[in-house]
């Protein structure tokens, strides 16, 4: 096996896991998230609906990402969905707890978290994406 090959699969198993932690975050994460760090998870004050709908979006996109650590790049348009999505969720997140001083602690909390889950999806994809077109 060569140097390159297993550099490779090495992204390739890396964006496996990635896909699977995210994917699972995503399912049972967020709500407990909500309840031991609400200033950084729950946004608002109070009862609200947004909470539990947010839940259900990001718990059904954890599925589809759990479903693509089978074979990501079959599955590249999702990733790429979730890590583009997230930058855009976060910015505006960013922006409004900048402008509303009782949200700021999302600036420690879900936005970082989204974030990451960008830089890590994203660096992975690419890296597999770019492993495989040097193999073609």
């Amino acid at each position: 096996m060569t140097k390159e090959t297993t550099h490779s699969r090495n992204l390739m198993g890396g964006l496996r896991i990635a896909l699977v932690v995210v994917g699972l975050i995503f399912i049972v994460g967020i709500y407990p998230l909500t309840v031991l760090w609400p200033s950084g998870w729950s946004w608002g004050f109070g009862p609200s609906h947004y909470l539990a709908m947010i839940i259900g979006v990001y718990a059904t996109l954890g599925v589809f990402l759990l479903i693509a650590a089978r074979e990501p790049l079959a599955h590249r348009s999702l990733i790429w969905f979730t890590v583009v999505s997230s930058v855009v969720h976060a910015g505006i997140m960013a922006a409004q707890a900048i402008a509303e001083p009782e949200e700021r602690g999302h600036l420690l909390g879900d936005v970082p978290a989204l974030l990451i889950v960008a830089v890590v999806l994203g660096a992975l994809m690419w890296g597999a994406v770019e492993s495989r077109r040097a193999r073609t």
